[in-house]
Order: C-alpha cells, then sequence, then structure tokens
C-alpha cells in the first residue's frame, strides 16, 4: 500500500513470506460476532505488530479459510476476512 509491493496478509498463500507494515482497524463489519475495534485489539494481541515476521503455513481445503500463519514464534489461525486487516511488505531474500 505504501510502495506498491505490500500486500494483505488474506490474499497470502501458503509459503508467503512478509513483515508487518499495519493493521488496519475493520471498516466493514464482518461476518463475526467481534466489533471491528474488538478485532484490532484482538489481532494486535496475538502478536500482529508492525515489524512482526509472518509466514503463511497451511490454509483450509474449503476456500482456503481458515489460514494458519506463523507470527514471529507463534502460530495463530484466522479467517481470511479478518486477515484483510493486516497489510504486510514482502519479506527481504
Amino acid at each position: 500500500m505504501d510502495d506498491g509491493t505490500s500486500f494483505r496478509l488474506g490474499e497470502a498463500r501458503p509459503g508467503d513470506r512478509g513483515v508487518i507494515l499495519r493493521v488496519l482497524a475493520p471498516t466493514l463489519q464482518a461476518a463475526s460476532a467481534l466489533d471491528p475495534h474488538e478485532l484490532e485489539l484482538r489481532l494486535l494481541e496475538f502478536g500482529f505488530v508492525e515489524g512482526a515476521h509472518v509466514e503463511v503455513l497451511h490454509e483450509g481445503l474449503l476456500g482456503g479459510d481458515p489460514i494458519a500463519v506463523k507470527v514471529d514464534d507463534m502460530r495463530v489461525a484466522l479467517r481470511r476476512e479478518e486477515a484483510m486487516n493486516v497489510i504486510l511488505t514482502p519479506e527481504a531474500s
């Protein structure tokens, strides 16, 4: 989003890696029981913070949802819709 190479975690596929640029407050009410700002806080609590390294490990069989990601040294599963609020820049090789 900043330089044309950033992407949303919700668009990533297994093996994709990146560094978190920012976590956005959801602009639309997701099909979730969580309030958009509560979702943002939960993502931050799970370690989705600026500068964290992220790798997509697995995706669900039906529609690729949910996804399992490694955030630094922790593993987290989340819906792609929720992952769309995490903006990454590709990790330098």
